[in-house]
């Protein structure tokens, strides 16, 4: 076979009961069925993918524990521009009027979000990105605030 030939029909089958999730039960099932003979080409038609997607998710089972096999590796994205001080502090200034950090406007405005974390903090962010600021100050007062 070549690949899982150090894992059981029955460990995979168990770890099937307790997995949550589209894509761990995904690669617990193509497991199972590759145990079972479906070849590798079957699978890929089977989800749509390339083999070489069905090769990894099958390879993944050879050199690590079902329960780390079935999960992806963290990503931690490209690293937050503020500190989580500087973030935090910005969220409560955004929960509160612009007047109240000397800004003549009456509302928080992507771009006021902008100019305001240039001077503040040094850093300067995309108008998308200062629209996600201010849904995520707002998100996190609605959870209790900071």
């Amino acid at each position: 076979m070549g690949h899982l030939e150090n894992v059981s029909v029955t460990d995979l089958q168990r770890a099937l009961d307790r997995v949550e999730g589209k894509k761990p039960t995904q690669r617990l099932i193509t497991a199972i069925a590759y145990k079972h003979g479906v070849t590798q080409t079957e699978l890929a038609a089977w989800y749509g993918v390339q083999r070489r997607t069905i090769y990894n998710w099958l390879t993944r089972f050879d050199d690590r524990p079902i329960e780390a096999a079935v999960s992806d590796d963290e990503r931690p994205g490209r690293p937050r521009k503020l500190t989580p001080d500087q973030q935090e502090a910005l969220y409560a200034t955004l929960r509160e009027p612009p007047t109240e950090v000397g800004l003549d406007e009456t509302a928080w405005t992507a771009d006021l979000v902008r100019q305001y974390t240039e001077e503040r903090f040094g850093v300067t962010y995309s108008r998308s990105s200062c629209r996600r600021l201010l849904s995520e100050a707002t998100e996190r007062e609605d959870v209790g605030g900071s």
